[in-house]
């Protein structure tokens, strides 16, 4: 589905909305490292409409997050669509108990993007580890972060 990214991007801004409401700070989305930056949001998977989901092999439900997770790079003022990587990230519970994820490639015509799914439990805490390396590079890109979880009704 060439359209995925843009579907994707439009559900994450009201998502965004409701969660800043839900969070006790700003929701940071994007990390920039010299050119590259890699954006990232967590989002309920019942957000996804039952097409998509069938076409990538995701499951829809209430106690599952989608992480999603893209890498740009802007050179010369212009900032490519999502760039091929090897990304790996781990889910950390307040508990200290790593859970895994497995991450999933989503190739379009002019992006790359990755999908990740974390099956949780209501306002249970995260902290998430995405490493990211550039096509072409060596030096990974970490980024951490922290959200909490809620199941939808």
């Amino acid at each position: 589905m060439k359209h995925l990214l843009t579907f994707l991007l439009a559900c994450l801004i009201p998502a965004i909305s409701n969660a800043q409401i839900n969070q006790p700070k700003e929701i940071k989305t994007s990390q920039t490292f010299g050119a590259y930056t890699v954006h990232y949001n967590v989002f309920n998977s019942k957000m996804i409409t039952g097409q998509i989901a069938d076409t990538y092999k995701l499951t829809r439900a209430k106690d599952i997050a989608l992480i999603n997770i893209s890498l740009t790079k802007t050179q010369d003022s212009k900032t490519s669509l999502g760039l091929p990587a090897k990304i790996t990230v781990k889910a950390i519970n307040l508990m200290q108990q790593t859970k895994s994820v497995v991450v999933k490639e989503i190739k379009e015509t002019d992006a790359t993007y990755y999908l990740a799914s974390l099956r949780h439990t209501n306002e249970e805490d995260y902290r998430f580890e995405i490493t990211a390396v550039p096509e072409g590079e060596q030096k990974p890109l970490v980024v951490s972060f922290t959200r909490r979880l809620f199941t939808e009704n």
